[in-house]
């Protein structure tokens, strides 16, 4: 089974690689948005980095979207575990075409309501968590099991 780990460097990352015993002893790679952050991902062989970008830089969304789908032609992860947030977004979509199963996990810095991308995600996730109780219960197909950090 190969993992794909795919988060925005900052927050997003950082709680992502609060999760990591999750896959520890499986194959797994990352997709992240900056080469600041590759030193912090040292336990996997393969990080690749496409870009940052978000929706009011279109060429830039559009530079990052072709990075994602060679990353997810290339890897072809069965699973896809994403904090967000467009480098994610991205990638769960690109790989659920292909038959991966999709995790979820709302950042923690959402609390009145789901992030943009996990607005997307959310509709074809296969789990997608919260980590404010409140959000499950406002939200359908959402489940909070804690907060990450």
């Amino acid at each position: 089974m190969s993992i794909c780990l795919a988060a925005s460097a900052g927050g997003h990352l950082s709680e992502l690689l609060e999760l990591k015993e999750s896959w520890q002893g499986r194959e797994h790679f990352y997709v992240t948005t900056s080469e600041v952050v590759v030193g912090r991902l040292n336990d996997a062989g393969r990080v690749y980095v496409v870009g940052e970008a978000n929706r009011r830089q279109p060429l830039r969304m559009l530079a990052m979207l072709v990075r994602c789908i060679w990353v997810v032609l290339r890897e072809r992860p069965d699973v896809v575990i994403s904090t967000g947030a467009a480098a994610g977004c991205l990638t769960c979509m690109l790989a659920k075409m292909m038959g991966a199963k999709l995790i979820w996990i709302d950042s923690l810095a959402n609390i009145d309501r789901l992030s943009m991308s996990g607005g997307i995600v959310r509709r074809f996730a296969d789990l997608f968590l919260v980590q404010w109780e409140h959000l499950a219960e406002r939200y359908a197909d959402v489940e909070y099991l804690g907060t990450v950090l």
